[in-house]
């Protein structure tokens, strides 16, 4: 059924249903990745800033039950990625819980997503960023002797008992240069560079545990969990940001061969490697250090070695694992937010410059120096802890969209996954509580910050936003009713 006309009513342009590929007209992505790569992507997003910094956040909250809330984590974001892979083998385009809300649910959804998940993106990279110069800052001392200054480490408003004061954040924003600069280069390219490092990272992670539980201490899970059920939920809020690497899999739809079967595939593969690393270290490190001694430690994995081994080469180890490891994480989700916000822009949600792909290397170049330009200076200029738990409730938003759009869509004939969620409508179902849990642990300054950032993307969506996509929307791509047909187009009837 094709897209209502511009002259339509303000709910039948609100509740319009399509999904957008490249037209004639239009240069499309190639697609040049394989199953085990797609794999790498969620599993060098997702491992990395969770493990190597945010327990010096997290276990303060959850005291040793930091597992459990681990655990929470991990049956949230597991519920999700089996919604997640249904809905990719049938609508197998970038732009990930937006392009599937904008499908069976409707344009104002869609915005919505989209407004979380330029949060959950943008917020990820700059947090990873930030992480990366404290495990940077231990890998020279260790190296040299010295450190870098504290004014070049921390942004504005840090300061340190010895009366220092931070002035920019330099090495995070030296990192977000060096990943544009290789997103530029081609998605084969960074995501060849990505394999490699999470192929590192879990090497060195495998090395930590295995150190770490020579040093293992029972009596350090004793005091379980000396703030009760709230620190479970406050820890649990506060590392599931590291988890935007289950949906960072989808962006990826319109660059996978064959996606209808990789796709699903990568995101199962992904999901049991994150698991069974995360549970591992986390148990590792609470059994090796007291819980009170993670607080504050900005390279915390390394002063658990450093302390065990009495010797500088296994932190110097670890915290060249860390370098390199997060290093693949704002890599993989400063290449999810460009393909969120190509499909934004082919959508005219965001102006149709983002949707343009320039170059030999087939990539959105317009789009990744204008993520680069906002995200480089977020890094450098906000504080860590201004930032993850935004990414958290932006990637629990997300999630709970998702598995609402697995409902709607089941109930639409036009949809034909190739997966199917086990346990329907059970599984959805649960992930929307399980969500709505992690969500109660959340700040009340983070729901104000989420509140008028979704105040002002639908402020832009109503007054610009709307207009410029319904007039979009004029001309839309035709239906395809077969799934036989390419893999490059969805099986999605357009309403």
């Amino acid at each position: 059924m094709p897209a209502p006309p511009a002259s339509a009513g303000i709910w039948s342009q609100l509740a319009r249903k399509q999904v957008r590929t490249a037209s004639a007209d239009e240069r499309p992505l190639t697609r040049s990745l394989g199953p085990f790569q797609l794999a790498m992507i969620g599993v060098g997003c997702t491992i990395g800033t969770g493990i190597f910094f945010s327990l010096s956040t997290a276990v303060p909250k959850a005291g040793p039950a930091v597992v459990i809330s681990f655990l929470i984590a991990s049956l949230a974001a597991g519920l999700a990625a089996l919604c997640y892979a249904e809905l990719a083998s049938s609508i197998p385009a970038a732009g990930s819980a937006y392009s599937y809300a904008y499908a069976v649910i409707g344009q104002y959804a869609a915005v919505g997503v989209a407004a979380c998940l330029m949060l959950e993106y943008g917020v990820a990279t700059a947090a990873s960023a930030v992480g990366w110069s404290g495990y940077v800052n231990q890998l020279y001392s260790d190296l040299t002797g010295w450190e870098i200054p504290y004014w070049a480490l921390h942004a504005p408003g840090s300061s340190d008992a010895a009366g220092h004061f931070g002035v920019i954040n330099l090495p995070s924003l030296v990192l977000v240069l060096m990943c544009t600069v290789l997103l530029l280069r081609g998605v084969r390219e960074s995501m060849l560079v990505n394999t490699i490092m999470v192929l590192v990272k879990l090497t060195v992670l495998a090395f930590f545990v295995v150190i770490a539980f020579t040093a293992f201490n029972a009596d350090n899970f004793k005091d379980f969990a000396p703030m009760g059920v709230a620190g479970i939920g406050a820890g649990t809020a506060t590392i599931f940001f590291t988890f935007v690497g289950i949906d960072a899999i989808s962006t990826a739809g319109e660059e996978v061969r064959d996606p209808r079967k990789n796709l699903p595939r990568a995101i199962m593969i992904a999901l049991g490697i994150v698991l069974t690393i995360y549970m591992l270290v986390a148990v590792a490190a609470v059994g090796a250090q007291y819980w009170t001694e993670f607080d504050g430690q900005e390279a915390g994995l390394s002063v658990i070695l450093d302390n065990i081994m009495h010797q500088r080469w296994p932190g110097m180890v670890l915290a060249a694992g860390a370098v390199i490891s997060i290093f693949s994480v704002t890599l993989v989700t400063l290449y999810g937010q460009t393909r969120i916000l190509f499909s934004m822009g082919r959508d005219s949600i965001v102006s149709k410059r983002f949707a343009t792909v320039g170059g030999q290397s087939h990539v959105p170049v317009f789009n990744t120096l204008a993520v680069a330009a906002v995200v480089g200076p977020a890094a450098a200029f906000i504080p860590l802890d201004a930032l993850a738990d935004l990414t958290s409730i932006g990637t629990m938003v997300a999630f709970i969209v998702v598995a609402i759009s697995l409902i709607v869509a089941r109930r639409a004939s036009s949809i034909k996954p190739s997966f199917r969620v086990p346990l329907y409508p059970l599984t959805p179902i649960l992930t929307v509580v399980v969500c709505g849990y992690v969500l109660t642990g959340l700040s009340s300054t983070t729901w104000k910050f989420f509140a008028a950032w979704m105040v002002l993307t639908y402020g832009y969506y109503l007054l610009r936003g709307r207009k410029i996509a319904d007039e979009n929307a004029a001309t839309p791509p035709p239906p395809v009713e077969s799934p036989e047909i390419s893999d490059s187009t969805p099986q999605l009837d357009q309403h």
